[in-house]
């Protein structure tokens, strides 16, 4: 898992108003990329490093890559997205039915609803797409 993570542990355990999880910085980094996919578009002015330069924007990601690992935890999910997909399957014969779940946002992304609303607080969802 390459990329930025926009949350560190000590700020999930903030966020979820306890201990962080195990397996925490994993789940961070993968909520970072769901965050990256839903704000393909986005537009902020970053450092040298690529790190946005507005405290706003910088909050907003954190507590959107929070939100988003809470969202898991609180689903059963795992960030790979298998989790709590279906409300009854049969094995035999084999038998699915009532998908459950958000359908994928931006990015193609199930984004949980409150990583939506901190993005956009920030001004990163939806994103800006400036002409040339």
């Amino acid at each position: 898992m390459a990329g930025r993570v926009y949350a560190t542990p000590e700020q999930l355990a903030a966020y979820l108003g306890e201990g962080a999880p195990e397996h925490a910085e994993r789940l961070l980094a993968r909520a970072s990329e769901d965050i990256d996919s839903a704000m393909l578009t986005a537009v902020y002015r970053v450092d040298d490093n690529g790190d946005p330069l507005d405290e706003r924007v910088r909050s907003g990601l954190a507590d959107a890559t929070c939100a988003q690992v809470e969202f898991w935890l609180a689903t059963g999910d795992d960030g790979t997205g298998a989790a709590g997909r279906w409300d009854s399957v049969s094995i035999g014969p084999v038998s699915l039915s009532g998908r459950t779940g958000a359908a994928p946002g931006a990015g193609g992304v199930e984004l949980a609803p409150r990583a939506a609303r901190a993005l956009r607080r920030a001004g990163l969802e939806p994103g800006v797409v400036w002409p040339w």
